[in-house]
Order: structure tokens, then C-alpha cells, then sequence
């Protein structure tokens, strides 16, 4: 990684530039959708959930995805990413508009979920999309993804942030209100596929001369992928790592979730939730500035097993009174942790798996994310109280982050050390 790689630097570039603005654009609606989403399903005093219920509708929406994601990256691996890009942008704005119609018309059950599953799972598939994309655009991949990344999920926060304060300035409430809150993520969904049109037809890859795969190649593909991941022994040991953080994410975020509702059962919960998610957006920032110049120090390797290694115990420390001010500031860790992780496996998956095969990995990738979290919502449903008041829980995450160090200290399958 080149010593003296600036923020500047990276938007030299303008292909760098132009992915940047259309990831900000998607998920800036990402954000704004899944605000409006919280609001309709879990804050709205008319239509909140048991615990259970809850979780059950994430891995509805997330599952499904989750099991076809590998082979989606087939896709990605054969057809034009811009192209990707720019049909889902359109997909998705026509997709939200029918989910506002259902939300004003108080409909709920299988049509609502099946349109956000739709929804969600283009969403994974444009994520996917842009980590395969992004060595197409930049060779320094760690700051790159520390900039792109973060400011992805800044940008996610911030929309939001939007439709939280557009909800409680205009006093959106009931379905009518909430659908209109919804229909907002259109626009910048939109935006994004304006934006993506601009790369030329081949400019994210796949590489030419990258074969094209048959339906019946699709499973020998998948095959070819695995195998591919398995001979690299740092991207497997990245894989692991990043697992056992989205299954303490989820954990985290039900007991937030649940702890919020409990403290303000009105509705006026998703304040709360708002300021955790504020936070986690600043300590994800924070970790997009401090990561790179970390790496350059110590490796990929020494600076991951560091942030495991103290943020499980703080995480611990913080959250354990369960007082507001203590979950808004674990919040922060969490998001500054999980965003130093994320940055690093990011790149060495970049780095160490070769083009052609690229989007089969980011989409296993994905894949893990997904099913990890789902199950970590789903035991947190079934174990923790209905206010997600639990320190149990919060040792075992504070545990289950330093066996994750441990891995990565004393594997000899260690991350690239630049």
C-alpha cells in the first residue's frame, strides 16, 4: 500500500469517484428504507412486535437471499457490473413504490415481506457488486475501502437520520405517514443508477475474457469458488472473523432494539435507535481514519486482533449498567470495531483472490453476513427478556471477540501484513 495515499489521492480518479457517489446515493436510500421499515414494523405501538417476530422477519427477508447470493455471483462474474448497477437502481425505486401502496393500505404478512425481500436482496446484490468493482477503479484497496466503506455506511445513517427527522418534524404517523417515508428511498435509488450509467459498458469488469457460465456451470462455478477461497488461507481466516462479528452484531442489535422500545413503549423508541446508530456511524468513521495509518504500523493482522482483543471487553464495560448514555457509547465501539474489521477483510479479499472468480467470493462473503447475523437474531429472540435488558449476553460477546483475536493472533493463516 502506497505510504502516501490521501483521501485527495483516491478522488483523483474519477472512476474511484463515480462508484464512490453511486454507493453514497445507495445507500443513503438503504437507509431511509430501513428507518421507514423500523418505524412501520417495530416502533409503530399499532403494529409492534414480539421479539420472535421480529427476528422471524429478518430471516424472512435476509434468508431466502443469503442461500442464492453464491450463485448470483456467478452472475456478477459474467455480466456487466454497470449494468448490474444501473438496472438495480431502477428495479429497486419501482419496488419501493409498491411497497409504500402496501404500507398505506395497512397491508402486512406475506405480500409486505415478500416485496422486502425483493428489495433486500437486490440491495446484497449491489453491495456484492461494488466490492467486486472497486480494484477496477483504485490499487490502493485498503484506503480505498476505508473511504468507501465507511462512507457507504455514513451515508446509510445519514438517510436515516433523514427519515426520522422528516417522520417526527412533519409528524408522519400511521400508514399513510409511513408510507410516504418510505417512498423516499426512490429518489436517491434512482440517483444511484443515473450515476453508475456514466462508467462505459466493461469499466467495473468482469475482466475480458472471462468465460461465460451456463445454468449448468453454475454449480461446478460455485465449485471452482470454494475451492479457489480454500487454497488462500488468509481469506479463510478473514472469513471466520468477520462471521463472529456479524453473529455479535445481531445479538447487539435486538437487545438494542428491544431495549429502546422498553424505555420509550410511545413509539418514540426509534429516537433512541437513532442515536445508537449515530454513534456507530461516528465510531465507524473514526475507524475509516484511524485503519489505514494503523495497517502501515502494525499489519492487517496485529491491528484486527488488537481491535478484537480490547473492544469486546469495552463493548462489556459500557453496555453493562444499560443506561442510555452506556449503549450509545458501545454503539461507538462497536461501529469503530466492526468498521477496522470490515476495512481489512475487505482488502484481503481484494487482494488475495483473482478477478474471474471475485464475485462468487464477495457474494459467500455476503452470504455469511447474512445467515450469521439472521441466527444471532434468531437465538437472541428466543433467550433474551422483552426489554433486552441481559449481561449474560453481553459477557458472551465480549468472549466470543477475544477467541475471535485469539484466531487471529495465533493463526498461522494470518491477514497480507500490508
Amino acid at each position: 500500500m502506497p505510504q502516501g495515499t490521501t483521501v485527495r489521492t483516491l478522488l483523483s480518479s474519477g472512476g474511484f469517484r463515480r462508484l464512490l457517489a453511486t454507493r453514497l446515493s445507495a445507500q443513503f436510500g438503504d437507509g431511509v428504507l430501513q428507518a421507514a421499515l423500523a418505524g412501520t414494523l417495530v416502533f409503530d405501538p399499532q403494529r409492534a412486535a414480539d421479539p420472535l417476530a421480529v427476528a422471524t422477519g429478518f430471516a424472512v427477508l435476509l434468508l431466502p437471499w443469503s442461500l442464492v447470493g453464491p450463485f448470483a455471483g456467478v452472475w456478477l462474474d459474467r455480466w456487466s457490473r454497470r449494468r448490474v448497477l444501473v438496472h438495480a437502481g431502477v428495479l429497486r425505486a419501482g419496488l419501493v413504490a409498491v411497497l409504500a401502496l402496501l404500507v398505506a393500505g395497512g397491508t402486512a404478512g406475506a405480500p409486505l415481506l415478500v416485496t422486502g425481500l425483493l428489495l433486500f436482496s437486490v440491495a446484497r446484490f449491489v453491495l456484492s457488486a461494488l466490492s467486486a468493482s472497486l480494484p477496477h477503479t483504485t490499487g490502493d484497496l485498503v484506503p480505498a475501502n476505508a473511504l468507501s466503506t465507511t462512507a457507504g455506511a455514513v451515508a446509510a445513517v445519514a438517510g436515516g437520520a433523514t427519515a426520522i427527522a422528516v417522520q417526527q418534524a412533519a409528524d408522519l404517523t400511521g400508514d399513510g405517514g409511513y408510507a410516504l417515508v418510505t417512498l423516499g428511498a426512490a429518489g436517491p435509488y434512482l440517483l444511484a443508477a443515473a450515476v453508475a450509467a456514466g462508467f462505459g459498458s466493461r469499466a467495473l469488469g468482469p475482466d475480458d475474457g472471462a468465460a461465460r457460465a451456463s445454468a449448468r456451470q453454475v454449480l461446478a462455478g460455485m465449485v471452482a469458488g470454494v475451492r479457489h477461497l480454500r487454497a488462500r488461507p488468509p481469506a479463510v481466516t478473514a472469513l471466520a472473523v468477520v462471521t463472529v462479528h456479524r453473529l455479535c452484531f445481531g445479538l447487539l442489535t435486538l437487545m438494542t432494539l428491544l431495549y429502546a422500545r422498553a424505555a420509550a413503549p410511545a413509539g418514540g423508541g426509534l429516537l433512541g435507535v437513532g442515536a445508537a446508530v449515530a454513534a456507530g456511524a461516528a465510531g465507524t468513521l473514526l475507524a475509516a481514519v484511524v485503519t489505514p495509518r494503523a495497517v502501515r504500523r502494525l499489519g492487517r493482522a496485529r491491528w484486527v486482533t488488537l481491535l478484537l482483543a480490547t473492544g469486546g471487553p469495552l463493548l462489556a464495560v459500557l453496555a453493562w449498567p444499560f443506561r442510555p448514555v452506556g449503549i450509545v457509547l458501545a454503539a461507538a465501539v462497536l461501529g469503530f470495531l466492526g468498521q477496522g474489521v470490515k476495512i481489512c477483510v475487505d482488502a484481503t479479499l481484494q487482494q488475495v483472490v483473482d478477478d474471474d472468480v471475485r464475485g462468487r467470493v464477495f457474494s459467500v462473503y455476503d452470504t455469511l453476513v447474512n445467515v450469521s447475523y439472521v441466527l444471532a437474531l434468531l437465538v437472541a429472540a428466543l433467550l433474551l427478556p422483552a426489554d433486552g435488558v441481559s449481561r449474560p449476553a453481553v459477557l458472551a460477546v465480549a468472549a466470543a471477540y477475544l477467541l475471535a483475536a485469539a484466531l487471529t493472533g495465533g493463526s498461522r493463516a494470518r491477514f497480507p501484513a500490508r
